[in-house]
């Protein structure tokens, strides 16, 4: 068994499951990641003659200084050379406490060799992703949670916060702390060169105050506790300079100011003053856990050009190497605002190692990303962290006061506080500068605006291509004495340091604006919001990430829960010796980092909680969002479970628990192919014991399990919220926890009834009594019909039932293709390793092709690997069967016309040089009718939940031969398929019946 170059770690690899494309074979020179089969230390549970297990019991951190842990780590790093030798490779970095692997720099004969050597798990290139970017302490009230505590000053005390980002401003009052002794006590402490803090669990933390450029030894503190930074994966060569604005440094110090922001969010200091830049007041801001400690880890680095974002970003082979180095520190929290695009699966190195951290112990925060409102837009798809999107607060407005009285508000901190500004408006597209374009100065882009038509005005600009800040710039060079930017679409307002006094409206008041501005109306801004009309809040920001998340079967609802991310003011970057500065950044990173503090507040109070408990507490706890109207959100792939709730979700009555065997038994579920050693039995994906309930593919009726574990004692009473169109049903309906730690299970069938198949409907299930309502959200979307992937017959004459559930009332059609033939690409044999491949033509019109690859089960293990070829020759995509079996199958629908290769690979032989198999094929298109086959009736009237069956009957099949056929059914719109294989001899395709899943 071997994967080739994927973006995920594992491949999906049940035998006749219909096969995924993944991105080119094609290997470059460059830096990889090289994952490993055995289990990093978080996840070791034992099974190698003389090593003990490392992975820690529930409750526990990952001890990586224990001797088990230490003689486990030298196996691994012996493995890690083997492997690196084997190929004549250099170790740059080794991993083993989250992932097993280690990154290298690798020539694409390297990287090749390396992706089918037997005991490699994966061999992934370097990725540069990105990082996606007060009264939110007011609006979590956080003093109230806060004096569930023991008040502000035990708010996190004794957990370490690890930010995982640009780095980090020692100089900002929120990371002030006291030098650094060398006596051991209560607060952190140096012992040689190393930082100690003995943590609320009991463990201890380890860090290393790594210097360089704008940052010493001293810049560390009894609240910076760690400071490291990873640059090989980026690369030196493209980082900017010192000395321009923002400077850029080789060391832990930020030079962006998005690190800054995110840990000062997180556990920055309480009650610091903030100033903006622009000199207004801003009064008092705290961290959400300002007790927690920080262990600052840089991974993201600013390119040459300030004035852009392309040449910025964080390396992923730099990513796993700061997790696994924050999980052997001994952080309890990592905050993660980093991300690249949607997510394609959630077995990525990235995925793989916050899977080892969270079995360690370690809560993971992660933001959903920036590239919403559209659907399944949303990063981070993985169960085992927490994804969380951005919402609005009500937060510093203004008030626009147009000529007949009618008042507006925006988002504003440049409006003086103690003033007003008057001014008349106007369009800046109507007062386009000589030669420039009306389009362009209405966006108020640099030089578009005329001088003469602004000067003394109020500018209005349209939001897009720049930057808002720009806009206003723009303007009040022209001459304006305000601006009022304004939304062409629906999208958050957000505060900015404008350089002239700015109010920033949504696309609903715009035409109002224009319509002043064009009638030449003085209009008059005003500190606060005296329209009379509140803003909603908190709405789900227009940029946030939604799911669902097609990858993967969409069977677990992402994000997980919303949090403050809109107008988030918070520490930036600073120069060394320079002043603090504090800036409002909005963004899902800047909702992370609240999750974060939350959690480690939360562990401060629970030191001993898993992250499961920390999440199930976060998310059955929540509260809904609300729409723009101010109407209320129930959709939880916008929402998640709903925007935290911080003073109840401290003491949640009951949780959701799960762990490292039911994360592996999720990706088994899956159909990814992990290592024997692995714990946890294979789960239908809908059972992981999380709190939610999705059910990507409701075939009729479904039934899933969750248990609920007590933390005190009470009865509970379940309810069902919404779900339209499907019937739910509860049992048992009341669960009574009688002591602290039951476990208690229950069941919910869910039966489709009106609802409209392919339609995802949504809603809440709660267990609730007098002290906590613990809520899930639901989402589960019907089939329109529910049909055998595979069926088999038999005969040169035949007939065979074919059974199946409607999802939706109609007229159903049932058509059907074939058969083909089973032709043989290649009787061959090979060596270990050796690989084989065979030229194969698809044409024009194929409904399927499928591959069949037979083997010697009782001594080999074969993969096989189909390789779609461009006109030059070059791999495009890829497709691959890759369990541990000498037998594999890949089945390609619908498949684009051209020229593939059929790969075997030799992945092993037990006790022999070479080994025997055979490789075949069909191809079906709607034009074969061999055996005639034909499916009765080919119509018929069915009801939303109705049993039915049809049957598919051929005659004058050729003997000793396997055939291929396709039954086709139509129903509301929707389209299955079932193939029917038939063999007038005994084939390969009972082991594939007996042994392979289906997707």
């Amino acid at each position: 068994m071997a994967l080739a170059a994927s973006a995920s770690i594992l491949s999906a690899t049940a035998a006749n499951a219909v096969a995924s494309p993944s991105p080119s074979p094609e290997f470059e020179d460059g830096r990889y990641i090289v994952v490993l089969a055995e289990d990093a230390l978080a996840t070791y549970d034992g099974g190698i003659t003389g090593l003990a297990a490392t992975a820690p019991q529930r409750g526990d951190d990952l001890d990586a200084e224990s001797s088990a842990a230490r003689e486990y780590t030298a196996h691994l790093t012996d493995r890690h050379e083997d492997v690196a030798q084997s190929v004549g490779a250099t170790i740059d970095a080794g991993l083993t406490a989250t992932v097993n692997g280690f990154v290298a720099d690798l020539t694409a004969e390297q990287a090749s060799e390396l992706s089918r050597q037997s005991g490699v798990r994966a061999v992934e290139q370097n990725e540069i992703l990105q990082v996606q970017s007060s009264p939110a302490n007011d609006y979590l009230e956080l003093g109230e949670l806060w004096n569930q505590v023991g008040g502000m000053g035990e708010a996190g005390a004794g957990v370490v916060v690890g930010v995982i980002d640009t780095g980090i401003a020692p100089e900002n009052p929120f990371f002030a702390g006291e030098p650094l002794g060398t006596a051991a006590g209560d607060e952190p402490y140096l012992d040689g060169e190393a930082i100690t803090y003995v943590k609320g669990d009991g463990q201890t933390f380890t860090g290393v105050c790594q210097t360089g450029s704008g940052f010493t030894a001293d810049d560390c503190s009894t609240k910076i506790v760690g400071a490291r930074y990873f640059v090989d994966g980026f690369g030196t060569e493209n980082l900017g300079t010192e000395t321009q604005v923002p400077g850029e440094y080789v060391s832990p110090r930020d030079g962006d100011g998005h690190g800054s922001h995110t840990a000062s969010t997180a556990a920055g200091n309480a009650d610091v003053a903030i100033t903006s830049v622009g000199g207004a007041d801003l009064g008092t801001m705290s961290g959400v856990a300002p007790e927690a400690r920080i262990a600052a880890y840089k991974v993201c680095w600013s390119g040459p050009d300030p004035a852009i974002t392309d040449d910025d970003g964080c390396a992923s082979t730099d990513l796993v190497q700061a997790i696994d180095q924050a999980v052997l520190d001994g952080v309890d929290v990592i905050n993660y605002s980093i991300g690249g695009g949607a997510a394609t699966s959630v077995a990525t190195a990235t995925d793989l190692s916050f899977l080892g951290a969270a079995a360690a112990g370690v809560f993971v925060s992660a933001s959903a990303g920036n590239s919403g409102p559209g659907a399944s837009t949303l990063d981070h798809a993985a169960p085992w962290y927490t994804t969380v999107a951005a919402t609005t607060i009500p937060n510093y407005e203004a008030t626009i006061t147009y000529a007949d009285g009618s008042k507006v508000a925006g988002a504003s901190i440049t409006v003086p506080f103690d003033g007003s500004l008057t001014g008349e408006l106007v369009y800046a597209g109507s007062i386009p500068a000589a030669g420039a374009d009306a389009a362009d100065a209405a966006l108020c882009l640099p030089g578009t605006v005329d001088p003469a038509g602004a000067a003394g005005m109020i500018v209005l600009c349209d939001r897009g291509v720049n930057a808002r800040v720009e806009k206003s710039q723009v303007a009040g060079e022209a001459g304006a004495i305000g601006a009022i930017i304004a939304n062409v679409d629906p999208s958050s307002i957000d505060l900015d340091d404008h350089t002239v006094p700015t109010v920033h409206i949504d696309a609903q008041y715009r035409d109002q604006a224009l319509a002043a501005a064009e009638a030449g109306e003085t209009v008059t801004f005003t500190p606060g919001n005296t329209s009379g009309v509140q803003t909603p809040a908190p709405v789900v920001a227009g940029f946030s990430s939604r799911g669902p998340v097609e990858a993967e079967g969409s069977d677990v609802i992402k994000p997980d829960i919303a949090a403050p991310g809109v107008g988030i003011v918070a520490g930036s970057y600073q120069a060394p010796g320079g002043p603090a500065r504090y800036e409002f950044l909005s963004g899902t990173s800047m909702a992370a980092p609240h999750i974060a503090g939350l959690a480690a507040v939360y562990l401060s109070e629970h030191p001993l909680a898993t992250p499961a408990e920390v999440k199930s507490a976060l998310m059955t706890s929540a509260e809904d969002t609300v729409l723009a109207d101010g109407s209320r959100e129930m959709d939880p792939f916008s929402q998640g479970a709903g925007i935290v709730d911080s003073p109840s979700f401290l003491n949640p009555g009951l949780i959701y628990q799960n762990g490292t065997e039911d994360w592996f038994g999720y990706l088994r579920g899956l159909g990814y192919g992990l290592p024997d050693t692995w714990v946890g039995e294979a789960i239908d994906p809908s059972d992981l014991n999380i709190p939610s309930i999705g059910i990507g593919t409701l075939s009729g009726e479904q039934t899933v399990t969750r248990t609920l574990t007590a933390l005190e004692v009470g009865t509970y009473e379940v309810s069902v919220e919404g779900v339209t169109g499907v019937d739910v049903e509860v049992s048992p309906q009341v669960l009574e926890f009688t002591e602290v730690g039951q476990e208690l299970s229950y069941e919910v069938t869910f039966t489709t009834a009106s609802a409209a198949p392919n339609e995802w409907t949504t809603g809440f299930l709660t267990w609730a009594n007098d002290a906590n309502a613990v809520r899930s959200p639901v989402a589960v979307r019907p089939l329109a019909v529910d049909v055998p992937q595979w069926v088999e017959g038999n005969g040169r004459i035949g007939t065979v039932r074919l059974d199946g559930t409607a999802g939706t009332s109609g007229r159903m059609t049932i058509d059907e293709a074939g058969y083909a033939p089973y032709e043989r690409i290649a009787r061959d044999s090979g060596a270990v390793d050796e690989q084989l491949a065979y030229p194969v033509t698809v044409e024009e019109g194929e409904l399927v092709h499928d591959f069949a690859l037979a083997g010697d089960e009782s001594v080999a293990d074969l993969d096989l690997y189909i390789l779609r070829l461009d006109e030059n020759g070059t791999p495009v995509e890829q497709w691959v069967g890759g369990t541990e079996s000498a037998d594999e199958a890949v089945l390609l629908e619908d498949p684009t016309p051209g020229e593939y290769l059929a790969m075997v690979h030799v992945y092993s032989i037990d006790g022999a040089e070479s080994t025997e198999f055979v490789l075949e094929h069909a191809a079906v298109s709607q034009s074969d009718r061999a055996g005639h086959l034909t499916v009765v009736p080919p119509k018929r009237w069915v009801s939303t939940g109705d049993d039915f069956h049809v049957r598919a009957v051929w005659a004058g099949l050729r003997p000793n031969e396997q055939y291929l056929g396709v039954v086709e059914y139509e129903l509301g719109g929707s389209t299955e398929r079932t193939y029917l294989y038939t063999e007038t001899s005994r084939g390969w395709f009972h082991w594939r019946a007996d042994h392979a899943d289906t997707e």
